[in-house]
């Protein structure tokens, strides 16, 4: 029994321990204060200075607003001389003409002019009584006399055609340049407001979270200091400011009267998207359709087996013909099953994934959505196993020309859903892949965004379904589907378009990776450019040496030297650039400082099956035949889903790695490029 333990309690050894555990007490609860306080400075500092920053962008939008409504009344109705000024950082939103409030399409410019004048001569007393208590400015027309529209590059003509020209700026006032401006501004606008949504959340969280730190330290120490430190933060700038409050009810009055025509619904329905609800019919369908697709499998197997296809004599006409039209089926299906397992841990480990890529809220696709792909395994199936006529009809050595055309039908019905423009099937996110699809056909003449050269890399790893739609030109449109016969291999515009096709995702990154360099002036854009063109050269010789008739040494040694150069460049762009792993001096052992997974072991074998599936990937290439009993195209399937496993797998990790680096950098908020530009002979003040 030790002396604090013993029974007398007024000893002078227990008086000196009771003393020296109340000063240790003491420097304890100091030292936790002490971090306390620390902590709050922090979190004050940092708010302090994004409210400086909002509203700093409050005075540009208000300069964009004016812009704005003098080109609206220039535009629609030349004869009124002016409006109210529109000043977010004021206590007052002085924009109350209505002249500017009309809807951005379907009014005429008769219907402005007659509502400007209508409402002016109603308003007129109303605002002549008011105008002692109110603090606002006309803004005059003449202020397109300082105000330039920034023409973005966004198409290649516009990109073109200021190449020749030499300016980016554009001075002439018509619809088109309004319209555009009004679609910029309603835009900055809502992303303005996330903002400000997001900086209020950030101030009523961190007093929460004070608030909660305190009732802890009152049950640990059974006092009662939260009260008083709490009364310190709500006088404190974090508890006491208004002004991301005020600055939120003026965007919002300000959003609603000139881009939603007076309709609050409609206003605040475009500033506060509401989160998507899980349905349960989604739920039911992709279960309804994968459980299907599974029993067709079985089916299909079983019926194999039955009726012993794997040694029939038409067998090797069906490999060479039919094979590669389905087998494009089951690349996009693999594809679209490995983003919904990306979309899975995305949202499960809190990766941002949605803001990445530049979503609209609400419109992401959850994993559930995705996964209703399996509805096209359930289509590509059932052809499958309705297309499994190994002998020809012995009375017209054909077989039956609906039957043949079964792949052909389904791939009209998948470009059909893809760019169909009705509201159904997801329709936001089948024309934003559209659109980032037609970004990369015409890079460089876009400008780089993410979900763009994502998406170039994505077709990297589908090379051999871009040659199997190749070869449904060939097949249906030279070949003789009936007798499932072709000559694509005897052509040498198919065996040079079968080279092309492969080389085409990587020369599309090239381009990007150009314009980027360009743009940024980094360096390491240029060095990612030389990766994409030594994958080039080895696909090109890669593909040269497959379809030698006979086999050269030369060739061989090319195909190795160049395929091994760029696997080996690949490899290491991989893992250490896009991952932002191998780093030798962070606390995490050759992995990065920050970790959005919770066992590091992952990340390794991510490394180690990345590696194998590189080199697998140029084994085959190489036309070495590890598996003797699958047929050729059987093989070239295997691997190709393989590669297509590996792109999952590099979407997950690159795709954490740009989240860490946007909340390292405080990222969080798209930049929207404004219309309007003020020169003042260099003041570009108003």
């Amino acid at each position: 029994m030790t002396l604090l333990e013993g029974k007398v309690s007024n000893s002078p050894n227990s008086i000196y321990f009771k003393t020296l555990d109340q000063n240790r007490g003491l420097q304890f609860e100091l030292l936790f204060f002490r971090r306390l306080d620390d902590e709050f400075n922090k979190v004050l500092r940092f708010y302090k200075k994004k409210v400086e920053e909002v509203m700093m962008e409050a005075d540009e939008l208000s300069k964009q607003m004016n812009a704005l409504i003098a080109l609206r009344i220039t535009v629609d109705n030349p004869v009124v001389g002016g409006s109210d000024m529109v000043n977010l950082s004021d206590h007052h939103i002085s924009s109350n003409s209505s002249s500017v409030a009309h809807p951005i399409h379907g009014r005429t410019p008769m219907d402005v002019i007659q509502e400007v004048e209508m409402n002016n001569e109603g308003i007129a007393g109303e605002e002549m009584k008011k105008a002692d208590d109110r603090d606002f400015r006309r803004a005059p027309l003449n202020v397109l006399d300082h105000v330039k529209i920034n023409v973005e590059l966004e198409t290649p003509i516009s990109i073109l055609r200021s190449v020749i020209q030499s300016s980016k700026l554009d001075s002439s006032f018509g619809r088109q340049e309004l319209r555009t401006a009004e679609e910029k501004i309603s835009q900055a606008f809502v992303e303005f407001h996330r903002k400000l949504r997001l900086l209020k959340s950030y101030c009523f969280l961190n007093q929460l979270a004070f608030s909660k730190i305190m009732k802890k330290y009152d049950k640990v120490t059974m006092r009662n200091a939260s009260k008083t430190y709490m009364q310190m933060v709500d006088k404190s700038y974090l508890g006491s400011s208004v002004e991301v409050t005020k600055l939120l009810e003026k965007v919002e009055e300000t959003y609603v009267k000139h881009f939603a025509n007076g309709n609050h619904r409609k206003g605040l329905k475009t500033l506060r998207p509401q989160a998507k609800k899980e349905r349960h019919r989604i739920t039911f369908l992709y279960g309804f359709f994968s459980g299907c697709s599974i029993a067709l499998i079985v089916a299909i197997i079983v019926n194999i087996h039955a009726r012993n296809i794997l040694k029939s004599q038409g067998r090797e006409r069906y490999m060479v013909n039919i094979f590669p039209l389905y087998s494009v089926f089951g690349y996009i299906v693999l594809h679209m099953l490995t983003y919904a397992g990306n979309v899975y841990f995305w949202k499960r480990y809190r990766i941002n994934f949605s803001f990445i890529f530049g979503f609209k809220q609400g419109t992401e696709l959850g994993y559930r959505e995705v996964l209703l792909s399996s509805g096209l395994s359930l289509l590509a199936l059932a052809g499958v196993i309705s297309h499994l006529d190994m002998e020809m009809d012995p009375r017209t050595n054909s077989f039956r020309t609906l039957t043949e055309l079964i792949p052909l039908f389904l791939l009209i019905v998948v470009l059909s859903i893809t760019f169909c423009p009705l509201h159904i099937i997801y329709r936001s996110s089948r024309f934003f892949l559209i659109r980032c699809a037609f970004h990369c056909v015409c890079a460089p003449l876009y400008k780089v965004t993410l979900p763009d050269f994502f998406l170039a890399d994505q077709l990297t790893s589908q090379v051999q379904a871009i040659r199997c739609l190749e070869f449904y030109i060939c097949y249906y449109g030279w070949g003789n589907f009936r007798e499932r016969s072709n000559t694509c291999g005897e052509s040498e515009v198919y065996n040079v378009l079968y080279i092309v096709v492969a080389i085409i995702p990587y020369w599309i990154r090239f381009l990007q990776c150009v314009r980027r360099l360009l743009e940024e002036k980094d360096t390491a854009h240029g060095l990612n450019g030389l990766k994409c063109l030594s994958t080039i050269v080895a696909v090109a010789t890669r593909t040269i040496y497959q379809h030698q008739a006979e086999k050269t040494t030369t060739w061989l040694v090319l195909a190795a030297a160049t395929s091994g150069i760029a696997t080996m460049a690949s490899l290491y762009w991989d893992i250490v650039r896009d991952w932002g792993l191998l780093n030798r001096n962070s606390t995490n052992p050759w992995l990065r400082d920050k970790l959005a997974l919770p066992h590091k072991g992952v990340y390794y074998a991510a490394m180690v099956l990345n590696c194998v599936l590189r080199l697998a990937w140029m084994q085959q290439v190489l036309g070495i035949q590890t598996v003797p009993f699958l047929h050729k195209n059987a093989l070239v399937a295997v691997v190709a889903s393989l590669e297509i496993v590996r792109r999952g797998i590099w979407n997950f990790f690159r795709l954490e790695n740009e989240h860490l680096n946007n909340v390292g950098k405080y990222r969080a908020f798209k930049s929207v490029p404004l219309p309007f530009y003020y020169d003042y002979n260099g003041d570009k003040s108003i």
